[in-house]
Parts: C-alpha cells; structure tokens; sequence
C-alpha cells in the first residue's frame, strides 16, 4: 500500500478491521436497574455539553452530574481553564470531584495535532500539553482528540495523521492521560468509523484507542455493525445520544441529537454488540440539544441517565 494514502483513496479502497471496545451501562426500572448494574461491568458518564445552554460553571455542572447518579463526570477543558480564571484552584476542583464520589474517566479539547503545517501542529500539542496538565492536575484519565484544523480537509494522509496521533499518545505518556482519537461525522477527515481506527491501529501505540459517538456515526455515514469488530479496550468511552427520523442525515446537526430511545438509532443493535466485545468502557451521556438547554439542568441530568439506563436495560434484555 503507498504511502500517499489519503482518505479518499482509502474510502475507494481500503477496509479496516481492528479491535476496541466500548462502554455501557444498566437499567429501566428501579428493580431492573439493581438487576443489570450488578450484572454489567460499564459505568455512566455526564459531559457537560448536555448542560451548557444553562450556562452553568464547571463546579455547578459536576454536582448536578453526582446529583443526578452519573459514576463519572466528562467536561469540556475551556470551562476548566474559565474556573480558574475566576480564581478557582485546580487543588480545589480535584478535591470536589472526590467528594461527590465522581471520576474524570474523559474530557474534552481542542488541540490542533492532527494538521499538516508543522508550525501549527507544533502549537497544537503544545496547547495539548497543557490541557493534558490541567487535566492531569484534577485526576482526567483522558481527553478527546478531533481532527481540530483539519475538518474542511478532503487529502488528508492517513498514515501521516497515524503519526501525529502517535506523537500526541506519546506527550500523553508524559502527562499521564491518554488522548482519545475522535470520530467526527461533519468533518471532511476522521468522519467515518473505519478512518479513525486505522489511524488509531497505524499509530502502533499500546495506549491507542477510538472516541465514537452515536450521532457521529450516523453522521458521517459508517455503518453500526463496524462495531462488532472492535474488541476489548481500544474504546474506552463512549458518546451515547440518539438522532431522530429528520431532518435527513445531510441536514442534521449536533443540536439535532435527543435522549437515548428516543430517536430512530438502532440502540438494541449497538449495545448489544459493545457488551458482546467484552468492553470496560464508559457511556458519556454527549448532548446539544436547544430544548433541553431551556429546561431546568438537574431534570435533564436525570432524565438522560434514566433513559441510557433504560437503552442498556431494553439492549441486554433482548
């Protein structure tokens, strides 16, 4: 194969098989959530995007995500960076997360790792350095890698992103978190599922791993059953939300997503297959939904755990 291997000859013609493995977790109701959690060994994230049209702060968000059940909390590293502008102290948030029993299994960044011009891709990872630090600083195991910078980008080399992701697991040996590499459906690079897990196989690194989102997925046009062939850790968390009939798929945008169960993704059919690889990953519960914004925040915390509870319970059921 050439090494002039760019996403377009790849889509034409190339497919991939790797393993990875993704997260989910239990319930429906009370009875039957005791019933799957003792049975299910994934655990139940809350990204902070779910929340942000409130226009909360980072330390509101994470007590509504403990308030609400959730295992583990995925912020977005901006909102860190505002806590301390204000005079919040990274001491301080570590200690809060502990205190309401949450984890920081992920987080979210936008560093500039993946583009070709070397200048910007040196800032990039200097900006991925320390957001790597503050995450580090309040116990994040991990950290969110979307090709930033290279999303209008149809010629995208794969096997030199495959380096660059390397490169960027490789800082995060230093810092102690892992970057996740991201599958972002609108993009023009890493939209499809089968993209992202061959830079993630090509990178040859131990700590390599996928970042998939439902509505991603969708979006970018891979089909679910892509899935069953990742196994094992290579996806340790993973975005869970759903995408309703319409608009149609070239229409449809972030603010489109809706609550688990209660869209048209066939949900039964993606958890069943991540819980059949064997998975010890996270559900992030990942939303951008305007209505939900516009309701009280501590509501939709809870209802979106209770209805991904309810997916999961409905999935392993069947």
């Amino acid at each position: 194969m050439s090494s002039n291997f760019t996403r377009r000859s790849f889509l034409k013609s190339t497919s991939v098989a790797v393993s990875a493995g993704v997260g989910l977790a239990t319930a429906s109701s009370e009875a039957v959530a005791k019933d799957v959690a003792a049975k299910s060994p994934f655990g139940y994230c809350f990204n902070t995007s779910t929340i942000r049209g409130q226009k909360l702060d980072v330390v509101a968000e994470i007590e509504i995500a403990a308030k609400a059940g959730y295992d583990a909390v995925e912020p977005w590293v901006r909102e860190i960076d505002a806590y301390v502008k204000n005079g919040g102290t990274l001491k301080d948030l570590r200690k809060r997360i502990g205190d309401l029993g949450l984890t920081v299994e992920s987080a979210i960044g936008f560093a500039k790792w993946i583009v070709d011009d070397p200048a910007e891709r040196k800032q990039g990872l200097e900006q991925a350095k320390r957001d790597m630090d503050t995450l580090a600083q309040i116990g994040g195991k991990r950290i969110a890698a979307p090709p930033v910078g290279a999303t209008n980008q149809t010629d995208l080399n794969l096997f030199e992103a495959a380096k660059r992701y390397r490169a960027l697991l490789e800082l995060g040996d230093e810092m102690g978190v892992v970057p996740q590499a991201e599958v972002w459906g609108f993009s023009k690079s890493l939209s499809r599922l089968g993209e992202t897990v061959f830079v993630c196989v090509e990178a040859g690194h131990p700590k390599a791993c996928v970042l998939p989102d439902v509505y991603h997925i969708f979006k970018g046009g891979s089909e679910f059953a892509g899935l069953k062939l990742l196994a094992a850790n290579a996806i340790q968390v993973f975005h869970i939300n759903d995408y309703p009939a319409n608009p149609p798929r070239a229409e449809m945008n972030d603010s489109h997503r809706v609550y688990p169960g209660d869209g048209v993704a066939p949900l039964n059919d993606i958890l069943r297959m991540l819980a059949n690889n064997g998975s010890r990953c996270m559900l992030s519960l990942e939303l951008f939904n305007r209505d939900y914004w516009n309701q009280d925040a501590t509501e939709v915390a809870k209802t979106g755990l209770e209805k991904t509870k309810q997916a999961v319970a409905k999935a392993i059921a069947g």
